[in-house]
């Protein structure tokens, strides 16, 4: 990773939350091996034509969520989506969708077999009810034992979103009710059992990951390292800072920063962009999700520099991921440089309008030739 010195530009402060400030830094650029999006939602349709540039443009893979209507629950499912999205991918763009099946009580385990063949890396527990379209997840986790058993002979991942959703849990405490009585008795039943306990947001979380073998990862979102529950409610109530899980207390988000900086291999990057139209987002019952791929790695960037830690982005973007899924690491690059630029107010997004996290704010950092996607250029903060 390379980096140049000159002044830092100062940024606009977001709300409450201490990560949108300006570091102290004299990085210019920064030069890293092409990374990788260990959790994405890129929906279906029309949809595809505005977020898979968007996440192209950046990253060299994505893990690709199943959780469509109907969700994405066999290798023919699998397949066939793989090819909408690759037909979406702007021509000289090169990327490549990672596609992953929907974990069911039903799902059979010799679909196991035939997905590790037809290359589907891995396989999403969603519990029943826990977020966007998880109607169809686990109700009992115990019904899923023999898939579970073939996935762990195979090697294939287990990726989870790691929430109970039992009405007498506090929301704020879903992600450590789940380790408790979910997740320690999984990886006690599967040893072996490799598993993502996918964009966590708690300290708890944080010091679980660190004190499990190397069988357990965890991916980090941008937006939980850039703010924490304030967020939701500054000049009133935000539809677009609503994601499940919820942002919780800077406590929380401190503690997800530093695991994010520490360059421990147990770390890595995932996205959890999830795009919903305006009119679903500013709702009386809006939808959970952050739109971020529009500037996946601005906001990456703009957390890591925030605790002078810009050396420590290229393992965590670029490298962990790759490495817990076995997979080579990307031999492109990607250069970001110090250079104030407005995000978009909205993006179209099929016949309806897309509106992205930060939309209209100023980010310091920008991926070089971002203008190219969306006509813009960099203006001064």
């Amino acid at each position: 990773m390379t980096a140049h010195a000159i002044d830092a530009t100062a940024t606009r402060q977001f709300g409450d939350n201490r990560s949108m400030r300006p570091a102290n830094t004299s990085a210019q650029t920064l030069t890293l091996t092409r990374p990788d999006d260990w959790h994405l939602h890129v929906r279906d349709g029309d949809a595809l034509h505005t977020v898979v540039p968007h996440t192209a443009a950046q990253f060299g893979r994505a893990i690709i969520m199943p959780n469509l209507r109907p969700p994405v629950t066999n290798v023919m499912q699998a397949l066939a989506y793989k090819a909408r999205i690759l037909a979406a991918v702007p021509e000289g763009m090169t990327f490549e969708p990672l596609m992953t099946l929907y974990l069911t009580d039903h799902l059979p385990p010799d679909e196991i077999a035939r997905a590790q063949e037809a290359g589907v890396v891995a396989v999403k527990l969603y519990p029943a009810g826990a977020t966007t379209n998880s109607d169809a997840g686990v109700t009992d986790v115990r019904k899923t034992y023999k898939t579970l058993e073939a996935m762990q002979r195979a090697g294939v991942p287990l990726l989870v979103h790691g929430e109970v959703t039992a009405p007498e849990v506090d929301l704020f405490d879903r992600e450590a009710v789940f380790i408790d009585t979910q997740l320690i008795p999984l990886r006690r039943d599967f040893p072996e059992l490799k598993i993502v306990f996918e964009h966590i947001t708690t300290r708890e979380a944080v010091q679980y990951v660190q004190q499990s073998d190397r069988y357990l990862a965890a991916t980090l979102t941008a937006h939980h390292l850039l703010f924490n529950r304030n967020a939701l409610f500054t000049g009133g109530l935000r539809a677009h800072y609503y994601c499940l899980p919820v942002l919780k207390r800077e406590t929380h988000r401190q503690a997800l920063l530093a695991a994010a900086t520490s360059g421990s291999a147990q770390f890595f990057l995932g996205t959890d962009s999830a795009p919903h139209p305006v009119h679903l987002k500013e709702h009386a019952s809006g939808c959970a999700g952050c739109y971020t791929a529009h500037a996946a790695l601005e906001l990456y960037a703009q957390a890591f520099d925030s605790v002078h830690a810009l050396d420590k982005l290229e393992t965590f973007a670029s490298f962990n991921g790759a490495d817990f899924y076995g997979l080579p690491r990307n031999t492109g690059i990607l250069t970001l440089q110090r250079a104030p630029w407005t995000v978009p107010d909205c993006f179209a997004f099929g016949e309806a309008t897309l509106k992205p996290l930060c939309a209209g704010e100023t980010l310091s950092w920008r991926v070089v030739n971002r203008q190219s996607l969306w006509g813009i250029t960099a203006t001064s903060a």
